[in-house]
C-alpha cells in the first residue's frame, strides 16, 4: 500500500503508518491487492477545501475531508500494474478543531477522516441511513483493528 504524500504534507511517521495500516485493511477486505494500490494525500487550508467543496459538490462550506475517486468500480482498473484509487484531501485546521470538540487525539481524528475517505474511494457512501450505518460500521472496525477505537 502506497500513500503519496505531497512534499509539504507533514504527518508524523506514526500517523503515516496508521494511515497505511488502515488503508491496507480497507483495500484487502475489498479483495484488492494492496501492493498495487496507491492513494494521494494532501492537507489544504479551510479556504481551499471550501473552494473544492463548492466546485465539486456545489456546497459553499468548509468541510473536513473530500474524496476524489479515480474509478467508479475499483474492481475494473485500467492499469494492471498500479491501482491509484484516488485523492484524499483533508483540512488540517478542521481536523484539529474536531479532535478537540470530540475529546480525542488529533491522530485519531486525522486517521478516522482518512479511513472515511478511503472507503469513499472504494465505493462506499452515506446517502441514505442503511449506507451510512454500513460505512460507519466499517470505519469503526478498521479503527479498532489499528488501535484507535473510540473510547
Amino acid at each position: 500500500m502506497t500513500i503519496l504524500f505531497g512534499e509539504e504534507q507533514a504527518v508524523t511517521e506514526n500517523v503515516a503508518e496508521k494511515m497505511r495500516e488502515a488503508a491496507e485493511i480497507c483495500v484487502t477486505e475489498e479483495g484488492l491487492d494492496s501492493a498495487r494500490c496507491e492513494i494521494s494525500f494532501s492537507f489544504v487550508s479551510p479556504e481551499e477545501i471550501r473552494r473544492l467543496n463548492a466546485v465539486y459538490r456545489q456546497k459553499d462550506a468548509v468541510t473536513d475531508v473530500l474524496s476524489f475517486p479515480q474509478y467508479d468500480d475499483v474492481t475494473d482498473p485500467d492499469n494492471p500494474e498500479a491501482l491509484c484509487l484516488g485523492d484524499v484531501v483533508i483540512c488540517d485546521e478542521t481536523a484539529r478543531r474536531q479532535a478537540q470538540e470530540y475529546g480525542h487525539s488529533y491522530e485519531r481524528e486525522l486517521v478516522y477522516l482518512f479511513v472515511h475517505s478511503v472507503l469513499h474511494l472504494l465505493g462506499y457512501d452515506h446517502m441514505d441511513e442503511a449506507e451510512r450505518l454500513e460505512m460507519r460500521e466499517r470505519e469503526e472496525e478498521v479503527m479498532k483493528r489499528i488501535g484507535l477505537a473510540r473510547v
